[in-house]
C-alpha cells in the first residue's frame, strides 16, 4: 500500500467553526478505482476548506479498514454497506471477531455521506474471446481482492452469469487491488468481474493493452429469481442506464460494450463514507458541510463525477442501500451538516 498526504488547492471555501486545522487518517482503494478518486477529491475539499488534512493510504482492503474504523484505529474509510452488515453478525470476512464483539464494534460505524458510483461488469480481450457469457466451466477468472464486498460481488456475478460456484467448474483469481491490473493485463486470466465506476480509469488502463468488451447481466438473468436476490442483497442496488448513454462514456477507447437489448443492467455497490462514532461532532459537521460545499469539484473533477451518486440532497435510506437489511446510522454532526444545508435525512439513519 502506497501513503500519501492530498492537499487541496488554497481556495477558502466559507469558514468554519473548527479552532484549527485536524489531520486525520483515511485508507481508500487502489488509484483508478471510484472510492480513490471520491477520497482524494474529499481530501482536497478539506483542505481548501481549512478543515482537515487527510492522510491516505492508498490500495487498502476495506475489509480491515472498515473494522479499524469500527476500533477507532482510523477515522475515515469509504465502507461496502455490506461490511458493516457482515460484522455487525460476526460472520464473512469477520467470522474470526465472533457475533457478539462484531455487533459491539459494528455499532461504533456512523455513515457521513453516501454513494453509489460503481457497479458490477464482466469482461474479456477480444484476443481472447469468450463466445458465450453463460458457459464459464474451465475458465480462470480474476473475480476480486483475497477477500471482501467486492470478492463476494464478483462471485456471484459470476454463479448468476453461468451457474457455477468458484473451484466447482470455474478457476477464482484474487490479487490484492494494487495488482488487479497488472494481472489482468499479463495475460493470466481469460476473463474478469469487477465493481467499476463509469467511465471506469481501472478498464481503461486494461484496455490500453489491448481491445477489450465489457458485458452487462442478460435481462433473462438480471430479472431471474436469482438476479434479484443479488440486486437486493445487502450491499447491494439496481444500475440501470441506456446503453448508448453508457458506450459514450468510454468513447475513444478500444472498449466494445454489449448488452441483449437497450440498457445496461447490473448491480450498483452500495457505499457509505464511515468514521467512527465517537468522532467529535462539530468536526463532523464541518467536514460534511465542505463536503456539501464541493459538489462542483466532485462531478467536474473527473469524466467519472456525474455518476457517482453522491448524496448531495434528501437522504431517504432506501435509495443510498441502508435501513433494510444493512441498518448503519448517520453521524449527529453529518445529520445537522444536511439540515443546516436544507436536507431531509430519514428517521432510520438517525442514532
Amino acid at each position: 500500500m502506497f501513503k500519501s498526504t492530498f492537499l487541496g488547492a488554497a481556495l477558502a471555501l466559507a469558514p468554519f467553526a473548527v479552532s484549527a486545522q485536524q489531520t486525520l487518517t483515511a485508507e481508500t482503494t487502489s488509484v483508478g478505482s471510484t472510492p480513490h478518486y471520491i477520497d482524494t477529491t474529499f481530501a482536497a475539499a478539506l483542505e481548501s476548506a481549512g478543515v482537515a488534512t487527510l492522510q491516505i493510504t492508498e490500495g487498502a482492503t476495506l475489509t480491515n479498514s472498515v473494522k479499524a474504523v469500527a476500533e477507532g484505529r482510523l477515522d475515515i474509510a469509504p465502507a461496502p454497506l455490506i461490511l458493516p452488515f457482515l460484522l455487525s453478525r460476526g460472520i464473512g470476512p469477520y467470522s474470526g471477531v465472533g457475533a457478539e464483539a462484531g455487533k459491539e464494534l459494528a455499532a461504533n460505524i456512523r455513515v457521513i455521506f453516501f454513494h453509489a458510483g460503481s457497479h458490477q461488469i464482466f469482461a474479456y480481450y477480444n484476443s481472447n474471446p469468450i463466445e458465450d457469457i453463460t458457459k464459464l466451466d474451465g475458465k480462470r477468472i480474476w473475480n476480486g481482492p483475497p477477500r471482501g464486498a467486492a470478492l463476494t460481488s464478483g462471485r456471484a456475478t459470476v454463479q448468476l452469469l453461468s451457474g457455477l460456484k468458484e473451484g466447482e467448474g470455474y478457476e477464482g483469481v484474487q490479487t490484492p487491488w494494487p495488482d488487479a491490473i497488472p494481472t489482468i493485463t499479463g495475460g493470466s486470466v481469460d476473463a474478469w468481474t469487477a465493481p467499476d465506476g463509469l467511465p471506469s480509469g481501472r478498464q481503461v488502463r486494461v484496455a490500453a493493452a489491448g481491445a477489450t468488451t465489457i458485458h452487462d447481466i442478460p435481462s433473462a438473468l438480471y430479472n431471474s429469481e436469482l438476479g434479484k436476490q443479488i440486486t437486493a442483497a445487502p450491499g447491494h442496488a439496481p444500475f440501470s442506464m441506456p446503453v448508448e448513454e453508457y458506450r459514450a462514456a468510454y468513447a475513444g477507447n478500444d472498449i466494445t460494450i454489449v448488452t441483449d437489448d437497450d440498457t445496461f443492467d447490473s448491480y450498483s455497490t452500495a457505499f457509505g463514507e464511515i468514521v467512527p462514532a465517537g468522532m467529535d461532532e462539530q468536526l463532523v459537521f464541518d467536514i460534511v458541510t465542505a463536503f456539501l460545499g464541493s459538489q462542483e469539484r466532485f462531478e467536474k473533477g473527473a469524466p467519472i463525477g456525474p455518476n457517482l451518486n453522491l448524496t448531495f440532497g434528501d437522504i431517504d435510506g432506501k435509495s443510498q442501500g441502508a435501513c433494510g437489511a444493512v441498518q448503519v446510522k448517520m453521524h449527529p454532526g453529518a445529520i445537522r451538516a444536511y439540515e443546516a444545508a436544507g436536507f431531509s435525512v430519514a428517521d432510520c439513519l438517525r442514532p
